[in-house]
């Protein structure tokens, strides 16, 4: 612990003076941390997993290797076939589930391309090359009223592992359909156009409780609903903007919106399991700061509060935990020593604070993906998570890692990837993304729709 507690000074000092940002109001004394389930006893590492040595290195350069090992993922790890009916379709992860794509990962990909010409990782043709291509075949591929299976062979297109019609898995695909029609203009916009204006959202609304579904099956009909905040803010937004198939903002409106503290933090609207990244997604894409809806409810205001809340739960199980600390926070789903695990998350959750799950596994994207809400906080973890060598890769950051079961993980997961890059670019380049995406006619009216007014 007490190589922690150094490390911790030493980080404290690199991210002082590499960055000169405003960051949030200072945490507020510790609060006694509030009871979540939690494993049996787990043998410790060995003395050696759990000793970083500190890299004089400023977190620019760490931000950008982030960044660039992101970025590459969805570059290279796109099939890239000429002809192939999956042209352009992004593995799920790697370098596991081969020949699996994920939708969603399609979505983060086709944003990562822009950020890659604006970085100069890729040039413009290069990257209107390849989201061209994506788009013709998401165009040609099998959808539901519009919608997408959540898992596709890359190869084909075609559904694999029996998954479901997802409502937000399609939603983060088209964000990233508009995103790179807005930015690349021509066939490329055309195309976008073309695949969002053929969803057909309110068939996956319940007209009993006014909800979106989360999946459909074919052979079951629909499963689960949108009933709970979490990362669907995105999914009401592209409903409610739709040219064609509008959906009534009422169901906007409709989900709980259960509101809780951690310790001495001010409340905020929570999700059921307290998952970082359930108060992410939706911002990579949409600038939320300047607006509010009907209710009042500002959703940056609230991530930021959400984000606090994880720093306080972290500092609190420092002592309790060898990965949890000032230096390690975020919990959220991603893969744990037992394999991928989405209860992962902090307090408060549910509506007794006993939702969550806690094993000392810290996903690097929880922290990375917040970079927006507690950036001093977020800085100081991606340098503890640097000077790690198990964690690093040739993608970045691996997907996660537990001191306390000297387990690191070996993939790393696109959509895990995809809010890390789009975050980081946001931060570091002047709201990057947001810049394409807030001009969009679609979003905005979105918005407007919705009732969201500019503070």
């Amino acid at each position: 612990m007490n190589n922690r507690k150094i490390f911790l000074a030493l980080t404290l000092i690199l991210v002082t003076a590499a960055c000169a940002r405003v960051s949030p109001s200072p945490i507020p004394p510790t609060p006694s941390p509030v009871p979540s389930p939690l494993p049996s006893p787990l043998p410790s590492p060995t003395p050696e997993v759990a000793t970083p040595t500190p890299i004089p290195v400023s977190i620019e350069e760490i931000i950008e290797f982030e960044m660039r090992g992101a970025f590459d993922f969805f570059w290279e790890q796109a099939n890239t076939r000429t002809g192939s009916p999956g042209y352009g379709l992004i593995r799920d992860r790697y370098p596991g589930s081969e020949g699996i794509s994920s939708i969603a990962a399609v979505g983060f990909g086709l944003t990562a391309y822009p950020i890659g010409v604006e970085k100069g990782y890729i040039t413009f043709d290069q990257g209107y090359e390849r989201a061209r291509g994506t788009l013709d075949t998401l165009r040609k591929m099998d959808r539901v009223h519009g919608f997408y299976y959540h898992f596709v062979h890359m190869d084909t297109g075609k559904r694999a592992w029996q998954s479901e019609v997802s409502s937000i898995d399609t939603a983060i695909l088209l964000m990233g359909v508009l995103t790179a029609g807005q930015y690349f203009g021509g066939e490329v916009q055309e195309m976008a156009e073309e695949i969002y204006a053929g969803v057909e959202w309110p068939w996956f609304v319940d007209p009993q409780r006014n909800m979106f579904y989360m999946a459909y099956r074919p052979e079951k009909g629909f499963e689960g609903h949108w009933d709970f905040y979490a990362e669907q803010l995105m999914l009401y937004i592209l409903a409610a903007g739709s040219p064609t198939h509008p959906i009534d903002p009422s169901v906007y409106y409709s989900f709980i919106r259960h509101s809780a503290r951690y310790g001495d933090g001010q409340p905020f609207i929570h999700s059921w399991f307290g998952s970082m990244f359930t108060y992410q997604f939706s911002h990579a894409w949409i600038d939320f700061r300047e607006y509010q809806d009907r209710k009042g409810v500002n959703w940056f205001v609230n991530s930021v509060e959400a984000a606090r809340a994880q720093v306080r739960f972290a500092i609190a199980m420092d002592e309790k935990y060898l990965t949890i600390g000032p230096n390690a926070w975020g919990l959220s789903a991603c893969d744990g020593p037992n394999g991928y695990e989405g209860r992962y998350g902090a307090p408060p959750s549910g509506y007794d604070n006993r939702q969550h799950l806690v094993d000392d596994t810290v996903p690097p994207y929880g922290a990375i993906g917040s970079i927006l809400f507690a950036p001093e906080d977020a800085r100081r973890a991606m340098a503890y998570y640097f000077s790690l060598d198990r964690l690093k890769g040739k993608y970045g950051f691996q997907d996660a890692f537990n001191l306390t079961r000297n387990w690191f993980a070996t993939d790393v997961i696109g959509i895990d990837k995809g809010i890390s890059l789009l975050m980081l670019a946001n931060y570091q380049g002047n709201n990057m993304v947001y810049q394409i995406t807030m001009r969009n006619e679609h979003l905005l009216r979105g918005l407007e729709r919705l009732e969201f007014a500019r503070r």
